[in-house]
């Protein structure tokens, strides 16, 4: 067994679900105060550092896990051993869940992460006992099919220019912190960010440029984002 497989052996002391700031948005949102202790019985809690693996594409599946802090890239192995990046996961998002005895993809922490750990058989009996936390996992299902739909346009319809301004203006709608200012957060790399949009590094790096010069968005610095025209953003991001 490897370490990430023994992730909820110790659990965070410090860590309460009933007190965590993202439960209003998690799976466990759907956990009534009386049933809290049960949910508690099967969680643990483990801090994850930037670049380390959660779990890999077709390991024994033997947990699921929701995000409490940080941010996560989930990715698919080509046969040639190349990496896609098929998402990013946040804070309230859950993943692991299977349909197979294997994780059909990857997952990485891009920052500091800390995680929520359930064992699976442990879930399926809360599914079975407590109806709301299947209809929750449901509903984020449904999201994440949703996910995956703009995924396929943003590959198959848009150009590289809508495609990147698309990527921002999703971020944006996402992020739950809400300011006077557009102001959007990546943690990822921006060589993430042309694997996840099917692009080339150079691309990427030349269309954040030419959208600056446009002054359809601002660049602090590596990592943030300003859209100073947020309808003017909205509007060159949609195909024609």
């Amino acid at each position: 067994m490897t370490d990430r497989q023994s992730y909820g052996n110790a659990p965070h002391a410090h860590h309460r679900c009933d007190q965590c700031d993202v439960r209003h948005k998690a799976m466990c949102a759907a956990v009534e105060e009386k049933d809290n202790d049960r949910l508690a019985a099967i969680v643990s809690h483990r801090d994850i550092s930037p670049g380390q693996v959660i779990f890999e594409e077709g390991e024994p599946a033997e947990y699921a896990y929701n995000i409490s802090r940080g941010e996560v890239r989930l990715y698919k192995l080509l046969p040639d051993g190349r990496r896609q990046i098929t998402g990013f996961l946040g804070e309230g998002d859950f993943l692991g869940l299977v349909t197979d005895d294997t994780y059909a993809y990857g997952a990485e922490a891009m920052t500091p992460v800390e995680l929520c750990i359930m064992r699976l058989s442990n879930l399926e009996r809360l599914i079975a006992d407590i109806p709301p936390v299947r209809d929750k996992l449901l509903d984020m299902s449904r999201d994440e099919l949703a996910a995956a739909q703009e995924q396929m346009l943003l590959l198959g319809r848009k150009t590289a220019r809508e495609k990147l301004l698309s990527f921002l203006l999703n971020r944006l709608d996402h992020s739950d912190v809400k300011t006077s200012e557009a102001k959007i957060i990546l943690p990822m790399s921006r060589t993430d960010i042309a694997d996840y949009l099917g692009l080339t590094i150079e691309t990427v790096s030349r269309t954040f440029t030419a959208l600056r010069e446009e002054r359809l968005i601002e660049l602090p610095d590596t990592h943030t984002v300003m859209l100073p025209d947020l309808e003017a953003v909205r509007d060159a991001s949609e195909a024609l």
